[in-house]
């Protein structure tokens, strides 16, 4: 019998009764072949692979990291709660280590839920890495965490809830926003005024395959991560880069990504995008499955493989070395801000399309300038169905002077005139809607 050299638990849970649509590409099988797949391949036999179930979320959980607008219920549903209890399981078994490494294998996914949510974005609704980062600082302390996301889409939702967080590094693979929704994740795009250089976009022209990916991989991300020394990597698993995903133009394969697995090392990986239901997940999957696990990977291949077909023309890799020798100035030699101060905050105006539900917010965020923690977040949000929505969030890390400021904004929300009001203290820990 096989044995694996990292324990690992796998969380499975594949949403049956949920889908956007019968059609659309996040829909219920989507992880069918997977589970045969697993089965199969007897990877559940495997000395020290375990399968595990996911737990249910609860509304806390949901509101530690997000403004849920006008409440949790109105833009998740139960599949959400378990697909977010499925990543707060894996936590669980890794912080008590009753397993070495875990693997969330969930669907809804959402790495394209912001911090201010008034429905589904890029087949989003919450961000389920967010939920499970901010459990285990509710229950662990304020560790330092390091996503690396290597979904084909830039995950502009984690970015956006980890912009003025300097303990969590995101860094996010992708192809490039030129091409490709959601248009953004540029280098440009490095964090925000107290957190300098914790975001590092790196976007990928379209056919890149495993050299290109495996070259930034080694180049840009493995030398951060080192400095940065994280308690914990959360990989993002995102499986759409795959060269046989209908709705992306990227060319890895399942034994790229389980070498890339290998060279991460993360704690957790979570399951994102991938819509090549039958001749991509269940091998990609597999791949990173077994790399978690420690057990020899070699023999995992799709069966439409062709390696000169998909290798990357010379100028593909000519553009992703310049982008390895630049990258990582982002990071260890981060520009100054330029961020935009009205009084004593930071401002940032926005508008932001959810294209899967048609709805535009107009967003106004402030940022308090404080000297003793990265500062109160203030969310002014509106749409055509829930106008004046008031969000107040207190980091992980913040003050007492934070909180208080919080406090008496959240009782005076209703007199100053909005509809709905969230406040998110971690130094407290209330998570409530004005009364």
């Amino acid at each position: 019998m096989l044995t694996a050299r990292n324990s690992l638990g796998i969380i499975f849970f594949p949403a049956f009764d949920w889908a956007i649509s019968p059609t659309h590409p996040e829909r219920e099988e989507r992880l069918l072949y997977t589970q045969d797949q697993f089965r199969e391949e007897g990877i559940f036999d495997i000395e020290g692979i375990r399968e595990y179930r996911p737990l249910v979320a609860t509304q806390k959980d949901i509101l530690r990291p997000h403004f849920c607008f006008p409440n949790v219920q109105a833009v998740c549903t139960d599949s959400h709660l378990i697909s977010a209890g499925g990543v707060i399981r894996a936590a669980q078994l890794v912080m008590e280590k009753e397993r070495q490494r875990a693997f969330a294998v969930v669907r809804p996914p959402g790495h394209h839920a912001m911090r201010t949510v008034h429905g589904s974005r890029g087949f989003c609704n919450i961000n389920i890495e967010a939920v499970m980062i901010e459990w285990i600082r509710e229950h662990y302390g304020n560790l330092r965490v390091a996503v690396v996301d290597t979904d084909c889409h830039h995950g502009d939702g984690t970015q956006d809830i980890y912009w003025h967080d300097p303990d969590v590094l995101f860094i996010s693979l992708h192809q490039d926003g030129r091409t490709l929704y959601p248009g953004t994740g540029f280098p440009s795009e490095c964090g925000g005024p107290k957190a300098m250089g914790r975001t590092i976009n790196v976007p990928m022209p379209p056919r890149t395959s495993d050299e290109g990916y495996l070259m930034t991989v080694e180049r840009i991300v493995m030398p951060i991560l080192e400095h940065f020394k994280p308690d914990l990597i959360i990989n993002s698993a995102g499986q759409d880069n795959h060269f046989s995903d209908p709705i992306t133009n990227m060319n890895f394969t399942a034994q790229g990504y389980a070498r890339l697995t290998e060279m991460l090392k993360p704690d957790i990986a979570v399951l994102e995008g991938g819509y090549a239901i039958k001749g991509a997940l269940p091998y990609v999957n597999l791949g990173i499955s077994l790399a978690l696990a420690g057990v020899d990977f070699t023999a995992v291949q799709e069966p439409e493989l062709d390696r000169e077909k998909i290798r990357e023309q010379k100028s593909t890799m000519d553009y992703l070395s310049a982008l390895c020798d630049q990258l990582p100035e982002v990071y260890f030699n981060p520009r100054p801000s330029d961020a935009v101060r009205e009084g004593g905050y930071f401002v940032r105006r926005r508008s932001i399309y959810y294209d899967t539900d048609d709805i535009t917010e107009n967003q106004v965020e402030r940022l308090k300038d404080c000297p003793h923690c990265p500062g109160l977040l203030i969310v002014e949000s509106e749409t055509a169905d829930t106008p004046r929505c008031l969000g107040l969030h207190v980091p992980v890390q913040g003050c007492d002077m934070c909180s208080q400021e919080a406090e008496e904004r959240f009782a005076k929300a209703r007199q100053a005139g909005f509809a709905y009001a969230q406040l998110s203290d971690r130094v407290t820990k209330r998570y409530e809607y004005a009364k």
